[in-house]
């Protein structure tokens, strides 16, 4: 990425700034992420009262990487039964010409 193409903004993330270089075409989804989290995080502390912030944290972390792990499972999947698909069409061409 060029200084060109980048971008230097900085966000909130629990009440803390954190400084990024982005792509000037991210920005618009990197906010939208950042709203997300701090929306869980919110929730999360007014669920659990008792935590603080860096616990909320944590869980909100941990929700989207269960969310990630998903998505990558659903597309592995996906792409297993692709490829019994293809497997099962050549093996039917095989049959039918012998």
């Amino acid at each position: 990425m060029t200084d060109k193409e980048a971008l230097n903004i900085t966000v909130l993330i629990g009440g803390r700034p954190y400084p990024l270089k982005i792509k000037a075409g991210d920005e618009h989804t990197i906010r939208k992420i950042v709203k997300e989290i701090n929306e869980k995080v919110n929730s999360f502390q007014l669920t659990y009262t008792q935590k603080d912030k860096q616990d909320c944290l944590a869980m909100a972390l941990l929700t989207y990487a269960v969310d990630l792990q998903k998505a990558r499972q659903t597309r592995v999947d996906k792409d297993v039964a692709d490829k019994i698909h293809q497997i099962d069409t050549l093996l039917n061409s095989v049959l039918k010409e012998s």
